[in-house]
This record gives structure tokens, C-alpha cells and sequence, in this order.
């Protein structure tokens, strides 16, 4: 059982007799006495790919789904659909950005760490590792006597994702990014 003060992003549940897995969360306290805190949270059908947003209330408790998970590879993008190699059974297998959803920002040739998830034999998703390093393609020059304190400013990844970065970043570095909130993390020494 999950309970949703435990939901986290790519956490997989029972939804209304539905696989789903959490895609964003929040929580927060409504100000009337004695209501609970609600998780207002954004689900993403296994089977389907269909979005719900839910508010669901903390308390709540859902089996989770019984996935199984094999490594995988990222293969090629033809721009419509991104293909994948399961390489426990060397199966190829193509996801659209429907069940992939924001996560095509972060997949790249040579993305190590990934898994299939399988519902009765079928890849129905995939999970990112934790983070992914990416290039900066483009972004405002950089800041000469910038510290990382300072604001921050948009720069467009090689995949094509936006995020912000320390103004003291400039074009060709490479950047750790979190796959589950997209936030940079840290530049990449070469």
C-alpha cells in the first residue's frame, strides 16, 4: 500500500481500478479547521496515457501497481516516436510522447540507467535515472563575476527542454539536470 503523503513523482498506484503513475505532485493545507492536507496530484494512466489532475487527501492509501521493470536502452527518435531496446530480452519497443510525456525532454543518445516498466508482459512506460547530463544550446552570455547566488536565467538543452541556469553558465556546457523536476543541478566538469 502507498499512502498520498508518501506520493512522489514516477510512484506507481491503483487509481479507480487503473495503473497509474504520479507524473507531478503538490501538497497543501486548506485553511478551514479540521480538513486534512490534500495531495493535489497529476496521474498518468499506464495503460492509456490519459491525464487526471485529482486532489486526493493525504490519508488516502492505494495498492501499487505490479510492475515489472527491466534495464533499457534509448535507440533513435524519429521525431513521432522514440525507440527503445528491453536489454534483459533484447525486444525493441517504441513509446509516443503521449506515454512518454515531459520526459522526452531528458532522453538522449547514450542515456545510461534506464528501465522499461512492464504491466502483464508489455512495456507500458519507462524511468529516467535520478539525472541526466545535457548540453546548453543556447542561453544569454554569461555574467563575467556572476556567483551561483545570483538570479537565474533560461537556457534551451540539447533536447530541446528549457531550465533555469546560473547566470555565470554560457553555450557548449554541460549541465546536470533532475529528472524529476527538471531543476539544474550542477555543471559538468570535462
Amino acid at each position: 500500500m502507498i499512502e498520498a503523503s508518501n506520493f512522489k513523482r514516477g510512484a506507481c498506484l491503483v487509481y479507480k481500478g487503473e495503473p497509474m503513475t504520479v507524473v507531478g505532485v503538490t501538497f497543501s493545507t486548506p485553511t478551514a479547521r479540521g480538513s486534512s492536507p490534500i495531495a493535489k496530484t497529476r496521474l498518468r494512466n499506464l495503460k492509456t496515457g490519459q491525464l487526471l489532475n485529482e486532489s486526493i487527501r493525504v490519508s488516502e492509501k492505494f495498492d501499487e501497481v505490479d510492475l515489472e521493470q527491466h534495464p533499457c536502452s534509448f535507440m533513435y527518435s524519429d521525431g513521432e516516436r522514440w525507440h527503445f531496446m528491453d536489454e534483459q530480452t533484447y525486444d525493441q519497443f517504441e513509446l509516443g510522447k503521449d506515454e512518454l510525456g515531459e520526459d522526452v525532454g531528458f532522453i538522449k543518445d547514450g542515456i545510461e540507467g534506464m528501465r522499461a516498466l512492464l504491466i502483464d508482459g508489455a512495456v507500458v512506460s519507462v524511468s529516467l535515472p535520478l539525472t541526466v547530463d545535457l548540453e546548453v544550446v543556447e542561453t544569454d552570455p554569461a555574467i563575467k563575476g556572476a556567483t551561483a547566488q545570483a538570479q537565474l536565467k533560461p537556457a534551451t538543452l540539447e533536447t530541446g527542454i528549457t531550465v533555469q541556469v546560473p547566470p555565470y553558465l554560457s553555450i557548449g556546457e554541460v549541465i546536470r539536470v533532475d529528472t524529476r523536476d527538471g531543476h539544474f543541478v550542477e555543471r559538468v566538469r570535462g
